[in-house]
């Protein structure tokens, strides 16, 4: 069946576009070439100014202490690299660049590997920030289940193992640790290769690796992380967004943690911003952009802002010495030095 009316109304919409493209065509097409160019990619990585995330935002805990604290993880602003973020970098100095290449551990590794391994940091010191923070605070935490994901690769083989994989089997072994491992590279010769079953995507799969001589030891060539599954009392879940990632927002997690397990508010009504890695026997690492990291500290009004000791500590206070800032930086080595930091406040 023939419309007519549908037609005219085509063909007048088709006038239309037609004139709009000849009064505007130049204007859209310097636009849209000024687009390609600005977003045409770059192989750097720009680190811009930093933020701060509330904690309280990221953890769900059934905690009869639950209370209205503010504190938060500083971050720095990772952007891809373009000739937009490439100019911009020139024009605000706060901005570094940093070559694709030596953000990657290893010149194999794509930009989706790196990512994986960043989560499966993120997931690590979440799961250590839990374990500490109920071990200090006197509550039950129980390891129900272990998953040890591949973290780095040494060098990739076309049916070998992949950054991320969970290794199941070793040689037909169940996988129990890193002792399952080991005692199969033992009973093998350096350019032997070892079987491995993952599970990669949801699905299990056949995979090999070579093993390898590192400083007269037989090795792998691969490093392993494991990620736990906790039963604990009283409940906790995170809810971090997949944009987030890396080890760094640690130390103040095991804080935010232990603050809503135990009856006094370690914050005393101050808004705290800190970073830092943690590990298990809570000691406190060192991160990569203190500066940023403070800017935002001082952009959220922060009364504190925690920092790893030595180097960390140093560059923050140069910083804030170059700005003038007035807020109260503190050096910390543990997480109990960080408690008797927050109650000298």
């Amino acid at each position: 069946m023939y419309y007519k009316g549908v037609d005219k109304m085509t063909n007048k919409l088709y006038e239309k576009i037609k004139e709009f493209m000849k009064e505007n065509g130049k204007s859209i097409l310097i636009f849209l070439s000024l687009y390609l160019v600005l977003s045409f990619p770059l192989p750097y990585y720009v680190y811009a100014g930093g933020g701060t995330i509330d904690i309280s935002k990221r953890i769900d805990i059934k905690s009869s202490n639950k209370k209205d604290y503010k504190m938060y993880f500083a971050y720095v602003k990772e952007l891809k690299g373009n000739t937009a973020t490439y100019l911009l970098s020139k024009v605000f100095k706060d901005w570094e660049l940093e070559k694709e290449e030596d953000v990657k551990l290893n010149n194999d590794e794509t930009v989706e590997e790196v990512s994986i391994r960043d989560h499966l940091s993120l997931k690590s010191a979440n799961q250590t920030a839990i374990l500490l923070a109920y071990q200090k605070a006197g509550k039950k935490v129980k390891i129900k289940a272990t998953h040890p994901y591949v973290f780095y690769l040494e060098k990739k083989e076309s049916d070998g193992v992949r950054i991320g994989d969970e290794i199941v089997k070793v040689e037909d072994m169940e996988y129990k640790d890193i002792d399952t491992l080991k005692s199969v590279i033992e009973e093998k010769e350096v350019g032997d290769r070892i079987k491995l079953v993952v599970k990669r995507n949801d699905s299990k799969k056949d995979v090999y690796a070579t093993i390898k001589n590192y400083q007269g030891r037989k090795v792998a060539g691969i490093s392993i992380v494991n990620i736990y599954d906790y039963e604990t009392n009283p409940k906790i879940e995170l809810k971090f967004k997949q944009s987030e990632s890396g080890p760094s927002g640690g130390l103040m997690l095991t804080l935010a943690i232990y603050n809503n397990l135990v009856d006094k508010d370690i914050t005393k009504g101050k808004k705290i911003v800190g970073t830092g890695t943690i590990e298990e026997d809570g000691s406190v690492g060192s991160i990569g952009g203190v500066k940023y990291k403070l800017n935002g500290a001082v952009r959220q009004k922060a009364d504190v802002f925690l920092v790893p000791a030595g180097e960390n500590y140093e560059e923050a206070l140069k910083e804030a010495k170059r700005k003038d800032y007035s807020i109260k930086i503190e050096a910390v080595s543990t997480f109990d030095e960080a408690l008797k930091k927050l109650k000298k406040i």
